[in-house]
């Protein structure tokens, strides 16, 4: 009687092979045989397995480019070898692969004896891969037991023909192996039959030895039996074993290699793993050769080895080259410069441009002419959508190994001609992030693309107070300034910059860019303090344009006129919009708050009450609770995650930048690049004063009865009735209640040696891995704040203890309870980190300080409470009133004008 699950694998269902690297690889009956490249395997190739052991990787990376180049649709991987650290290496020439797209689009095969070493590659590896490879060699348990964990990495798997008794020698044994291990997969497994692909032992012919005189022809007629009996499995193998008596001889392995596939193909062999550069067309064997090469493979002569080995003398050194398609290379100078410019290939732009400067008058010319004729055909597909953000910072970085190859000889033409030499760049920007804020991915990305069209850029950097800015400005004799902020005060900042520069008569533009700010912040607070042109600039294609138009010589008058007209226009309806809405004083609003039942509400007293500390976290572990789309948003790819890598207009650059963050993420946490710290604390809380909220450390040792309050924000707008105003105090229960309650605040950061590998990229002149590198960390940061909320609820406060959430459900905030933070819309008082800090002595502990304007350094940190109560909700506070701000003041004890400065953003105008 068949089983549930033999019925399914024999149903007459179509079952395809799907793999993928970048690109999806699916196996039909209509597909063509899919060559496996063996390069990449240490016991296949001796160029290989030298590179490996020198450690000489990015050459390594050449032969697998080569062997995609050639026509291999999946590449097999292998460092066994005694003198290699076979995991590790393994492990690197993996993150390397996979940062490559043009060798990642292909499936990749992760090919070792040793299970330690295909599980760490399982674990870092894109896409559907293969392992190869499992067998019944050690028993079924442990074949059980391999199964069950490639299974649930998701990858398919080659068997091979090898059991408890030894390896399969003919065409029985490899036949009743295949059927054990299809039963022991399907049924005990539950394997999907169609991710079966058996190697069925490819031996050499031709030995001289009788008993291997039906290795081929075994193999072929197994292949068949296994097509036949069991359904969608796949059949693959190592085709260079068949020719290996004739190592050194290329012509008539190139022919055994092919008469041998020509035949296991037709019996059912759809996948093999072979050089494609070691393949003769079957029609193109000379016949002579063919007829004996045929009758060694099917044994159809007593004598054909003989024959064959005769014959092969007359042929020996008669080889061919493997040729890569190098066709453009072959182009006008211009041509392969523009080229290697558009698609980021860096690999002969140095032999380039000495060519170029061989050819030139003076070096300079060769970035005034060669160079930005390139860059202007990048300018042009950037600006008409037909390239996109991440190209263009692959591009820069062809650029700037280019440019950083001319400089000797630029230095030295202007030793010997000082007035000549200098280069006609279209303008020069300074560009800086402002004093207290330490955010700079935007204005690094704005920064690259500016330095793409000819712009010089003068980056002062982060947290960078307004004299050094002034002073900079004039020292460069610059045209333009560019700030950049991230965080609430570094609003304020921009504009008493702007009052200096007004101050100080300055005539040059000044353009506004960042998270936080906004066209009606920069047209109502910070163009009204600056007589020249001030413009909001939100995303890096935008810059270049206003760049271009204010620094026009015909125009440029026109356009600052036109846009200081507009911001007037704006800045009025602004006014008059705000003005229409009406706003209730703080005591009604109090009267007016969320109301919560606290005789009947849930309140969960934490598991572990005080403080706790993690030194340094697995980053492995906040891999799934990644959130991608405000990734691909950094790089100005709007979409939202995975929807993203298949859309029709970014879904390819997303797919490519997407398989470039990941080698790099993998990097990372493989090479332990970066550090993840975080501390937390739970504790008694008690809501007073109606919106502060009082904690209690009574229970952390040493601070016994140790108080600090919590100085919420209440919203004033007016609403319709019945609708409450919120305070987060709301959610806390009050003194008066006579119940216990309880809150708590974290801090984590993955950003401890994120600036020191961003700086090493920027040294080595790639912009795109060390803005990635920063723009990972962040979303590294995000993740670990979601990952310790997860495990506040569900372990250490305990009040969501059943939880069962995906990351999906993770990223739309579908759990029990809040973590707002300061800063963000229910508290936009930067202020009240200075409380979180003190209460788990932040900077003592895990070393993440706050800078003047209170930003977190690293960059890469998060920092928030947590509420646990079920009616706690996110809300905005939108704008407040004078009389809540002067309340504020008071209730901190700072200043009014302290408090309004902080505030500044969400009061009424």
């Amino acid at each position: 009687m068949s089983t549930k699950n033999e019925q399914r694998a024999t149903s007459n269902e179509q079952r395809f092979l799907k793999l993928s690297g970048l690109e999806p690889l699916i196996v039909t009956p209509e597909t063509n045989f899919i060559n496996v490249g063996e390069r990449t395997n240490v016991a296949g190739s001796k160029k290989f397995l030298r590179l490996v052991k020198e450690e000489k990787f990015e050459e390594a990376l050449a032969v697998a480019r080569e062997q995609v180049e050639n026509g291999a649709q999946v590449i097999d991987i292998n460092m066994d070898d005694g003198l290699i650290d076979g995991k590790e290496a393994m492990v690197k020439f993996l993150n390397l692969v996979i940062a490559e797209p043009d060798i990642s689009r292909v499936p990749i095969m992760i090919d070792s004896s040793k299970w330690e070493i295909i599980e760490a590659g399982l674990q870092v590896v894109q896409g559907k891969c293969v392992v190869n490879s499992i067998s019944l060699k050690e028993g079924e348990v442990q074949f059980l037991h391999h199964a069950k964990l490639i299974k649930r990495y998701g990858a398919a798997v080659i068997v091979m023909a090898f059991d408890e008794v030894g390896q399969a020698d003919n065409y029985n044994r490899r036949i009743e192996i295949a059927k054990r291990s299809y039963d022991v997969l399907v049924n005990k497994v539950n394997f999907a039959p169609e991710d079966i692909i058996f190697d069925l032992n490819i031996f050499p012919v031709a030995t001289g030895m009788d008993e291997h005189k039906l290795n081929a022809l075994d193999f072929i007629r197994a292949t068949k039996w296994v097509r036949e009996n069991l359904p969608h499995a796949s059949v693959s193998g190592g085709v260079s074993n068949v020719s290996f008596s004739f190592r050194g001889n290329n012509p008539v392995r190139e022919a055994m290699h092919s008469v041998f596939l020509y035949h296991a193909i037709k019996a059912g062999m759809n996948m093999g793993i072979v050089n494609p550069s070691m393949l003769e067309v079957y029609d193109d064997i000379p016949k002579d050769l063919l007829e004996r090469v045929e009758d060694v493979i099917l044994n159809r002569r007593d004598d054909a080895t003989e024959r064959l080995l005769d014959f092969a003398e007359s042929v020996v050194g008669k080889t061919k080259e493997s040729k890569i398609d190098l066709s453009w290379r072959e182009e006008p100078l211009q041509d392969r410069i523009t080229r290697a410019l558009v698609k980021g290939i860096d690999q002969y732009i140095v032999e380039d441009v000495e060519e170029a400067r061989l050819a030139a008058d003076k070096p300079i010319q060769v970035i005034e002419g060669n160079l930005m004729t390139g860059m202007n055909v990048v300018g042009d597909l950037f600006g008409s959508g037909k390239m996109f953000l991440p190209q263009v910072v692959k591009s820069a970085r062809v650029m700037k190994k280019a440019v950083a190859y001319l400089l000797p000889y630029i230095e030295e033409e202007k030793l010997l001609n000082p007035q000549e030499g200098d280069s006609d760049n279209a303008g020069k920007i300074l560009m800086a992030t402002v004093k207290g804020d330490v955010h700079d991915i935007g204005k690094n990305i704005v920064g690259v693309v500016l330095a793409c069209n000819n712009y010089e850029i003068v980056d002062l950097g982060v947290m960078v107070p307004p004299e050094k800015i002034i002073a900079a400005a004039i020292e460069h004799n610059v045209d333009i300034i560019g700030l950049s902020g991230l965080i609430t005060p570094s609003l304020d900042e921009m504009v008493h910059l702007a009052k200096e520069m007004e101050r100080k008569d300055f005539k040059i533009p000044l353009l506004i860019g960042g998270a936080t700010t906004s066209k009606a912040h920069t047209a109502v607070k910070i163009d009204t303090q600056y007589n020249e042109a001030v413009v909001h600039v939100n995303d890096a294609s935008r810059a270049v344009t206003v760049v271009g138009d204010l620094l026009q010589k015909d125009t440029s008058k026109g356009y600052k006129k036109s846009i200081k007209d507009d911001y007037d226009v704006f800045r009025e309806k602004f006014l008059n919009r705000s003005s229409s809405k009406t706003y209730k004083p703080i005591s009604a609003a109090r009267r007016n708050k969320f109301k919560i039942d606290w005789k009947t509400s849930e309140i969960v007293k934490p598991n572990k009450l005080g403080i706790q500390v993690i030194e340094d976290l697995d980053l492995n572990i906040l891999v799934p609770f990644i959130d991608w789309t405000p990734f691909f948003r950094s790089w100005e790819l709007h979409g939202k995650y995975p929807a993203i890598l298949t859309d029709e207009v970014v879904g390819e650059q997303a797919t490519e930048l997407f398989a470039d963050a990941k080698a790099m993420l993998n990097k990372i946490i493989s090479e332990k690049k970066l550090k993840a710290k975080g501390i937390f604390g739970l504790f008694p809380a008690n809501s007073i004063n109606e919106d502060d909220i009082d904690i209690t450390l009574s229970e952390v040792e040493g601070r016994d009865e140790e108080h600090f309050t919590f100085r919420t924000l209440r919203q004033q707008l007016q609403k319709r009735e019945g609708v409450a105003d919120y305070a987060l105090a709301d959610f806390i229960a009050p003194k008066e209640s006579g119940r216990q309650d309880y809150m708590g605040c974290f801090c984590v950061s993955t950003g401890f040696g994120t600036a020191e590998l961003a700086a090493k990229y920027e040294k080595d002149l790639d912009d795109y891995n060390s803005i990635m590198v920063k723009a990972l960390a962040d979303r590294l940061a995000e993740a670990f704040a979601e990952y310790l909320h997860k495990e506040v609820r569900m372990k250490h406060w305990g009040y969501a203890a059943n939880e069962d959430l995906s990351n999906e459900d993770l990223i739309k905030e579908s759990y029990k309870g809040i973590r707002p933070a300061p800063g963000y819309p229910a508290c936009p008082d930067h202020l009240e980190k200075l409380t979180i800090w003190d209460i788990l002595k932040v900077n003592e502990t895990i070393g993440v300080e706050l800078t003047d304007s209170l930003a977190m350094w690293p960059a890469a940190s998060v920092s928030g409470y947590y509420f646990g109560n079920p009616e706690a909700r996110y809300f905005g506070l939108g704008k407040i009133k004078d009389d809540q701000v002067k309340d504020f003041a008071e209730r901190k004890d700072i200043s009014l004008e302290k408090a309004e400065r902080w505030l500044a953003p969400n009061i009424v105008d």
